[in-house]
């Protein structure tokens, strides 16, 4: 009697525990990944918070650069969203059949610049000050995988100043990490997207007739573990509320 009555509250306690946890799946707030280029990362901060209290979601970020995450989507990353910084990449991915064709948008246009670090005593106001003898590294995203890095490079070589800069060039594997060398000292100066600029930086943009635009683009990956909701976070991103928002950080609407 005694083993009966302990047995039947083990299985009490395990069908509980199960009921327990079945509903804590239930209601879990339905979720997305989107891989998004590094010069996102403060506008996509600020999106995915807006978009998460609108909707009761949860938007998870991967920032990289756009080739290293298309790469990875090419290898199965259960992505469900790509924020490139380009719109070749989207292109790549779509004739190879990573992306819903129907879901491409264009979302933003980007911008270059010279940044330093306000610590410094280095003034750069044009692409010809870098080179100064005082500038001994100048940082770029690498050009083969972040399209800001080539464009960093275009500008330079439309300028006719790669030649004499490519012994001082950096490479950062994205954007971001060009931006960093530049905050810790690794860097006197870099070219980075005018989105990542922060108020510790000397910024100054570059003629963006020195380089090949930058327009981006974003689509749902046939990946998408939650097309529908992938496809919400676009619609979101090219609303009047996105757009506002990117423009807080130099994004330019494609609609200008």
């Amino acid at each position: 009697m005694k083993l009966n009555f302990i047995f039947l509250l083990l299985c009490l306690f395990i069908f509980s525990g199960c009921s327990i946890n079945t509903s804590n799946a239930k209601n879990a707030s339905p979720a997305i990944t989107v891989a998004a280029a590094g010069s996102l990362t403060n506008a996509f901060t600020e999106l995915g918070a807006a978009f998460e209290q609108h909707n009761d979601v949860k938007v998870s970020f991967v920032f990289g650069s756009t080739g290293m995450l298309s790469e990875q989507i090419r290898n199965g990353a259960p992505y469900d969203i790509i924020a490139a910084a380009d719109e070749v990449s989207i292109e790549n991915l779509y004739q190879k059949g990573f992306i819903y064709a129907d879901s491409i948008n264009l979302y933003a246009i980007g911008r270059i610049g010279i940044v330093s670090n306000k610590k410094n005593l280095i003034h750069i106001n044009t692409l010809d000050d870098l080179l100064k003898p005082e500038i001994v590294k100048i940082a770029i995203a690498t050009p083969e995988h972040a399209p800001y890095g080539l464009a960093a490079k275009e500008a330079l070589v439309s300028s006719g100043l790669w030649d004499h800069l490519e012994s001082k060039i950096v490479y950062g594997k994205n954007i971001s990490e060009a931006l960093t060398f530049v905050t810790t000292g690794n860097a006197e100066v870099g070219i980075i997207a005018l989105s990542l600029k922060d108020e510790e930086l000397n910024f100054n943009i570059i003629d963006d007739n020195l380089h090949t635009p930058l327009y981006k683009s974003m689509a749902v990956t046939t990946n998408a573990q939650n097309e529908k909701l992938a496809r919400s976070f676009i619609n979101f991103v090219i609303s009047t509320e996105g757009q506002e928002i990117m423009s807080k950080y130099g994004l330019i609407s494609p609609e200008e």
